[in-house]
């Protein structure tokens, strides 16, 4: 049974470390949560965010040695979902950006002014920059795909403290254009996990 209340979704979220073995996501499943997740904002909505999902023994073992200290999250989740920027997801522009005039939320006028735009603007940018663009809106990605696994009934845990060289490799991408961003883990939690605290929003906050 889905859960659709907003503020346990969100409040509740907890890193969860340990899964129930017993507890597999059916890959359907877990493509509808990536299409829900994938209405999460990017830069000029060019979605540079391409996944590996790992869910069998087999996957699971080629990922063990790049996850170090969360091999408990591999070893019991129902999946890990390997989160990568495109860093050449320009490409896909004039496909996105067709779709959406030939859904009717877009003018022509307007998908060739913001193509006109786009172009050049990436043309223009270093490396760096587009790297850091591509994990920026991966990360939003992120945080929305853990709000839906909630929605679905299951729970998760951010990885960032893993080795990147070869991750793209390994699972079949080009490192030279896919930068791993994340890796999460996905399944039933069998413990609650714990509250940790927060710094109050007075102090990290200023108003000019």
């Amino acid at each position: 049974m889905k859960n659709n209340n907003f503020s346990d979704v969100v409040f509740n979220r907890r890193s969860i470390r340990v899964y129930d073995e017993s507890i597999k996501i059916e890959r359907q499943e877990m493509l509808e949560m990536i299409n829900e997740a994938v209405k999460a904002p990017s830069s000029m909505n060019l979605q540079p965010w391409r996944f590996v999902v790992v869910d069998t023994p087999e996957g699971k073992e080629k990922l063990k040695p790049f996850i170090r200290f969360n091999t408990r999250q591999n070893d019991t989740s129902s999946a890990m979902l390997l989160i990568f920027g495109d860093m050449e997801s320009v490409e896909y522009a004039e496909e996105i950006y067709n779709a959406a005039v030939d859904a009717g939320t877009m003018s022509q006028e307007m998908r060739d002014k913001q193509m006109e735009a786009i172009i050049p603007i990436y043309q223009n940018l270093t490396r760096e920059k587009i790297n850091d663009v591509v994990k920026i809106d991966s990360s939003l990605f992120a945080m929305q795909m853990m709000l839906v696994a909630r929605h679905h009934g299951y729970d998760t845990n951010a990885i960032g403290g893993f080795i990147e060289d070869n991750l793209a490799e390994t699972f079949g991408l080009d490192s030279t254009r896919y930068v791993p961003v994340l890796i999460l883990s996905i399944g039933r939690a069998i413990d609650k996990g714990y509250e940790s605290m927060r710094l109050d929003a007075e102090r990290l906050t200023s108003f000019k």
